[in-house]
């Protein structure tokens, strides 16, 4: 079989009953395609949500499938057809059409006007189709369940493809359009890229942030997201700092066995570099009042 290549990892996205395109495409890396992925979620962020409320399919997943199907809107069929999920043409398609080698050669899709078809169109594949009909008993905020029920139910063909969805959902945050009815993102906003620090999600504080805005973005109480960093209510942290969305550990990773306090430090952006809780970290190295923290110390961090 000819398979389009969009990356090097080959995963088969799509229907074995050649409904829709087979294509490669691979989870990236922490640095590949950053601004690509992240503005295609800010571009197509609402776009999912309008189609979660309409047919009850998580914004995370259609978002997720999009990212992998499309290259991040960069394949050959997203960026000439608008057709960002690979859907072929079948004897009812009227409209202006592609041809290119799949599981046959030169196979014909379908080309939208926008991607607002592409995206009503992949909904209605699911909708539509009945052995996907147990997942639209599960929550819309259950991304895994639907995850593993898209494999389970013959979606793709590769053993790793809910992993995929799953690794691409957690990594950019795309959970947080499925609360509450999703994040509406202003236009041109760009969203926070979540990265992983001491295993914990957590993103970095841009100029002009609050507390506020990452817990408004995410769906969070505030409250709950000032307990998770240790930050009083009246305190401001200061751009770049790592804002965590989980809970703190108790000691740093593997890699991180020792710090070396140098100026400007303090026991909480310590433990905000390696995200680990303060208590912990002054108890260990025994932090107090009669022995504070000073330049040159070397911290235990585990």
């Amino acid at each position: 079989m000819r398979i389009l290549r969009l990356a090097t990892l080959a995963i088969p996205l799509l229907l074995a009953s050649c409904s829709v395109m087979q294509q490669t495409a691979a989870v990236p890396s922490q640095a590949q395609s950053k601004d690509a992925f992240a503005n295609y979620i800010a571009r197509y962020g609402n776009l999912a949500v309008d189609q979660m409320k309409k047919y009850g399919i998580p914004a995370s997943i259609t978002l997720a499938q999009g990212l992998l199907e499309s290259d991040a809107g960069r394949s050959t069929l997203a960026v000439k057809c608008n057709n960002h999920f690979g859907i072929k043409c079948h004897s009812d398609w009227t409209g202006r059409k592609m041809y290119h080698d799949d599981d046959a050669r030169q196979e014909c899709f379908r080309c939208y006007s926008d991607a607002d078809d592409s995206y009503r169109d992949h909904s209605l594949f699911l909708v539509n189709g009945s052995r996907y009909q147990s997942l639209f008993k599960l929550s819309v905020t259950d991304y895994k369940g639907w995850a593993k029920g898209l494999k389970a139910a013959g979606y793709a063909t590769s053993p790793t493809y809910a992993d995929k969805l799953i690794e691409i959902i957690e990594r950019y945050g795309l959970d947080r359009y499925d609360k509450s009815g999703g994040v509406r993102l202003k236009p041109g906003q760009i969203p926070h890229q979540p990265m992983l620090v001491n295993g914990q999600r957590c993103v970095r504080l841009r100029e002009g942030e609050t507390l506020k805005d990452i817990a408004r973005e995410y769906g969070m109480q505030l409250s709950l997201l000032r307990r998770f960093n240790e930050a009083e209510r009246k305190f401001v942290p200061p751009a770049g700092t790592l804002i965590y969305l989980e809970r703190k550990k108790s000691r740093a990773d593997r890699e991180h066995r020792t710090y070396v306090v140098k100026k400007g430090d303090s026991l909480w952006s310590i433990s905000q570099q390696f995200g680990v809780k303060m208590k912990p970290l002054a108890n260990r190295n025994h932090l107090s009042q009669d022995n504070p923290l000073s330049v040159g110390m070397t911290l235990l961090l585990r």
